[in-house]
């Protein structure tokens, strides 16, 4: 199976002051736009992760929502121009805001929102309240006082149930597994059977260094395994290009996360201040990939604090 770019005649026309935003088609009826390897900005919309949709008989599976209403708007332009059928479900992967600020932009076309029980954690929050508010500040005017985070309709695991969700738009099965906590406590993949794709969200980054947050990398490197046991022929990241080899390609994310909790979980158990620690690892493999000058340190120190306390 090839990716590809669909034929130029098929692309949004760049509207001014706008993004490029090209679908790549993954599979049949599976496509998908790739963000840049980049932090959000106003230069570039916030257009800085992976979302996806699947064509079904009866309707339009939607995951992820992008980083602005306007992307958003934007993917549905996309998604009208190869097929009418109404959007039925949006899956939110998880809460953060490169992935959610567009979900307004869905909701306003009837769309069902989709999202894990954990994700209460974040929502109404007073991170999600300040992050928002500097979303406000520093990427106007892609969001500004009207961009809100949205609510699901639809809350996956309420009643404490971890088993799969299988969700059905006419005869197309979609998967949704609740592969959390690990990047986030509410991490949701989607798998679709019948086109062998699947959809993993920010469990997987692909050509750039992850973004680490707060996450529990010891069970995010355990979800990895969990997406190879549906054993997909295309993994959709949220961050980079597709991977039609899952088992080689997941393994960046996963060599990345064990090379921090064992460097930092060494320095954690021996004392060794953070920043000696830092200075003599060795992060080689990874100091060329984008974005590592930007997250890395931080990446680190997160690690190096969640060390300590597993070692408690």
């Amino acid at each position: 199976m090839v990716l590809g770019l669909l034929p130029a005649a098929t692309r949004a026309e760049a509207a001014p002051a706008t993004v490029d935003m090209p679908l790549v088609q993954a599979a049949e009826g599976v496509y998908f736009v790739q963000g840049e390897s980049a932090m959000g900005s106003a230069a570039n919309q916030n257009f800085i992760s992976n979302a996806g949709f699947v064509i079904a008989d009866g309707g339009v599976m939607v995951i992820d929502s992008l980083g602005s209403p306007a992307l958003a708007r934007r993917l549905i332009e996309q998604i009208r121009r190869i097929t009418p059928l109404p959007i039925r479900y949006v899956v939110i992967t998880h809460y953060h805001a490169d992935h959610i600020y567009g979900l307004q932009a869905l909701r306003d076309e009837g769309t069902r929102l989709v999202a894990h029980a954990r994700s209460r954690e974040y929502i109404g929050s007073e991170t999600a309240r300040l992050r928002l508010q500097a979303s406000r500040d520093e990427l106007f005017p892609w969001i500004d006082e009207s961009t809100a985070v949205q609510e699901p309709d639809i809350w996956l695991g309420a009643d404490g149930s971890e088993a799969d969700t299988v969700l059905h738009i006419g005869r197309t099965e979609f998967i949704v597994r609740h592969a959390g906590p690990a990047h986030t406590p509410e991490d949701l993949i989607v798998h679709v059977p019948s086109r062998g794709v699947l959809f993993a969200g920010d469990l997987v980054f692909r050509n750039r260094i992850p973004y680490v947050g707060m996450a529990d990398s010891r069970s995010w490197v355990v979800a990895l395994d969990r997406i190879l046991s549906f054993q997909p022929r295309v993994v959709v990241p949220g961050h980079g290009d597709a991977s039609i080899d899952p088992q080689a390609d997941l393994g960046l994310t996963r060599d990345y996360l064990n090379h921090l909790r064992t460097s930092m979980g060494e320095a954690a158990r021996n004392l060794e201040p953070f920043d000696e620690a830092y200075a003599r690892t060795d992060w080689g493999r990874f100091a060329k990939l984008p974005l590592f000058g930007a997250v890395n340190r931080m990446n680190a120190y997160n690690t190096y604090l969640l060390m300590e306390q597993e070692g408690k």
